[in-house]
């Protein structure tokens, strides 16, 4: 934790040290966006403010993830998860309200993140760096916001 604490950089791409659970580092990494999203709607950010704040943390995060992994000298190492944190926002920003479109949204996002269904994992083995470790995630947020899309036009 002390070489995170000295890299600020580092610190925000390992989701401010969530990315050190010792066991699904990308589940609990991902759960920092869950108070972020809350916060920013709170604030009265909508689903578009939200999306750009997110295209604003994903430009930002190919330059962390990119510092990160070159720091740890490890490609797209497990404990990098600003990209779920951003992605997972995206999800957010166009969930419905209600803990339990949260809770749907949260678990396929790490459904789609950890099983990489195509073209997510053909993106994820040829694009590499900074952009790559933000890109694979973010297509799984819009494949989450396509199965939400098909949810809520079931249950609606």
């Amino acid at each position: 934790m002390a070489w995170l604490l000295q890299r600020p950089l580092c610190f925000l791409g390992f989701g401010f040290g969530t990315g050190l659970a010792p066991v699904a580092p990308g589940t609990f990494g991902t759960l920092p966006a869950l108070p972020l999203a809350g916060l920013l709607l709170a604030c009265g950010f909508g689903s578009w403010g939200i999306t750009v704040i997110a295209i604003l943390l994903f430009a930002f995060g190919v330059y962390v993830c990119d510092y990160t992994e070159q720091a740890l000298g490890i490609q797209d190492y497990g404990g990098i998860v600003w990209d779920e944190i951003v992605a997972m926002l995206l999800v957010l920003a166009w969930t419905p309200d209600g803990f339990w479109w949260w809770v749907l949204a949260f678990v396929l996002f790490r459904l789609f993140d950890a099983i990489k269904p195509w073209p997510i994992r053909w993106f994820d083995q040829r694009v590499h760096g900074g952009f790559g470790i933000m890109l694979d995630d973010i297509i799984a947020a819009l494949f989450v916001l396509l199965v939400m899309g098909v949810v809520w036009m079931v249950v609606a």
